[in-house]
């Protein structure tokens, strides 16, 4: 097929791209920035790029144009900023590409969601697609996600069909935001296990999260396990299948770098109290940059979350990989370079 990837020079857009050149697919990006060049394979032709802005809805159109289907993995991320630019780019972009494929003709759309959408405050243990999207958070990331997906579900039908995928904590090399983050603090002193430093959480290697999103696409055309109508206007969770002790995966990454393990521990609720009067001072002052914590960070960093990624296996046929010892390897070299 020939698939718009936008995002496409981002970290999980970029191993996409490699996943679905190697399947014989072509690839268009729609970046807003010029990605590093692609590299060259000899059975493919090479990666067309078009810059311009998610929330310019002729852009994007014009970018869909052509196009057999269309995987949507920009979006803007973090933990801080203001509600009006996650709402313009996570869900007045993602109007733009439901819009940009009806114009265009597209078949299928594939959007990259999180499962923070059904981010509740607690832990999450075992959950699956069932759990209802959040309406209203204090973060305006899986408030404005949960919107996107919402509007990418609805927009399922015979002219259109739709998936979202809920990729938990994407890691890999190359990764320049979650990992790099938790190093850079862990390097200045500033990482704390928060809460008891025994709760367990889904990751998502870069390889897993482009495997799930090719075969969703091919799921939609009718290629996989069960009946495309039987997985349109569906979400998923995917992740690598196991869930690890948070802290002691980092711990054990921090000791393969050379640096100290984090011992010094802050209560939960100390931390979301921590969080809460950090988010006053950075709106009233305001201060620059991000507050070293919020409230949705403290529950992400203490609590449980992991998820049910049966109905992915099922009707995707996705088998997350098991040879992470490898990637975690390439990941310390990387980080090491």
């Amino acid at each position: 097929m020939r698939i718009l990837v936008t995002g496409g020079g981002g970290f999980l857009g970029r191993t996409l791209v490699g996943e679905l050149r190697k399947h014989g697919h072509a690839v268009r990006t729609f970046s807003r920035n010029a990605p590093c060049p692609f590299p060259v394979l000899a059975d493919a032709p090479p990666v067309e790029t078009i810059l311009g802005d998610i929330a310019d809805a002729n852009a994007v159109l014009r970018a869909c144009a052509g196009m057999d289907a269309v995987i949507h993995t920009a979006a803007k991320a973090g933990i801080w900023g203001a509600r009006a630019e996650f709402h313009r780019v996570n869900v007045v972009g993602t109007l733009n590409v439901i819009g940009g494929c009806r114009g265009a003709g597209v078949a299928f759309l594939v959007h990259t969601s999180t499962p923070s959408v059904t981010h509740t405050g607690g832990p999450l243990r075992g959950v699956d697609e069932a759990q209802p999207l959040v309406r209203r958070c204090h973060c305006p990331y899986p408030e404005s996600k949960a919107e996107a997906e919402r509007r990418v579900l609805e927009a399922d039908g015979p002219a259109l069909r739709t998936i979202a995928l809920r990729p938990h904590l994407i890691w890999g090399a190359g990764d320049p935001h979650l990992v790099p983050r938790v190093i850079q603090r862990a390097r200045a002193g500033k990482l704390r296990i928060v809460g008891d430093g025994a709760n367990r959480v889904d990751l998502t290697h870069v390889g897993n999260a482009a495997l799930a999103h090719r075969l969703a696409l091919e799921a939609l055309a009718g290629l996989g396990p069960c009946p495309a109508n039987a997985v349109a206007g569906r979400a998923f969770f995917v992740s690598d299948g196991a869930p690890v002790r948070l802290w002691d995966w980092i711990n054990d990454l921090l000791a393969r770098l050379g640096l100290p393990r984090v011992t010094r521990r802050v209560p939960l609720g100390a931390a979301r109290l921590s969080g809460a009067l950090c988010e006053i001072f950075w709106k009233c002052l305001p201060l620059a940059g991000e507050p070293p914590m919020t409230r949705f960070i403290a529950t992400e960093l203490a609590c449980d979350h992991w998820f049910d990624i049966s109905a992915a296996r099922h009707a995707l046929g996705y088998v997350p990989s098991r040879d992470l010892g490898a990637a975690l390897d390439r990941l310390v070299e990387s980080l090491r370079a």
